[in-house]
């Protein structure tokens, strides 16, 4: 069973990577063009453009979330988009209440430590980090079996 577990292992990531991606370009998308309801609370608003830190929190959301999902640039899309959570949680959360679940902050931090954990697995199966990394791998070496000039 363990065996077995341990082959899907990639899969079960790069599903997981998919699927938390998707989440946060969307909430960026929502934020920006008012898709999806739009930002919380204002009836399919937006956040004005170039407001600190909403703007650039929802431009950091659709660029890192949609580079997550697909998979190309994972671990330093992930290590940004970690990082913006972090802020969120801090910056925004923690000043009304210790705890997450007592200030509202619990998907500040489970976006955290999702993305977190994607900066040390990589983007795992079905990713374009991997693609790309193949193709660079089978170029580096049929470039080392090629005779060398004289």
């Amino acid at each position: 069973m363990t065996a077995r577990l341990n082959r899907a292992q990639p899969y079960a990531l790069g599903l997981f990577r998919i699927v938390v991606g998707l989440l946060f370009a969307c909430h960026g998308a929502a934020s920006l063009f008012g898709v999806l309801g739009g930002v919380a609370g204002t009836n399919g608003g937006t956040v004005p453009t170039g407001t600190w830190p909403f703007w650039y929190a929802a431009m950091i959301q659709l660029v890192a979330g949609a580079l997550i999902l697909v998979g190309l640039g994972t671990r330093g899309a992930a290590v940004i988009a970690s990082g913006s959570m972090a802020y969120a949680y801090f910056d925004v959360h923690q000043s009304h209440a210790l705890w997450p679940i007592q200030n509202g902050g619990e998907l500040p931090v489970l976006f955290c430590w999702a993305f977190l954990l994607l900066v040390f697995t990589g983007s795992g199966a079905l990713g374009l980090d991997r693609l790309f990394a193949s193709r660079s791998a089978a170029a580096e070496k049929e470039r080392a079996s090629e005779p060398v000039a004289a």
